[in-house]
């Protein structure tokens, strides 16, 4: 079975509206997971952890995707 690698990342957004950070050098790498549920549960931690400042936000990254993505493309490329 392939990994399926999950990142959970936030911070402080400039306006809660959008997904563009403040200072992306201030972007919080809670880790990388094997899988969603795992990240998910980190996540949600994160998240109900700084609920009180609407700013903050949390991602899952689907890591597995990515990767996904660069194999499809070198497999286009042969």
């Amino acid at each position: 079975m392939a990994q399926r690698l999950h990142l959970v990342f936030g911070g402080e957004l400039v306006d809660p509206a959008r997904t563009e950070f403040r200072d992306v050098n201030d972007i919080h790498i809670v880790g990388i997971f094997p899988d969603y549920d795992s990240a998910y549960n980190a996540w949600k931690a994160e998240a109900q952890r700084t609920v009180d400042n609407a700013h903050m936000r949390y991602f899952i990254a689907h890591l597995h995707r990515l990767r996904d993505e660069e194999q499809a493309r070198s497999a286009q490329s042969d």
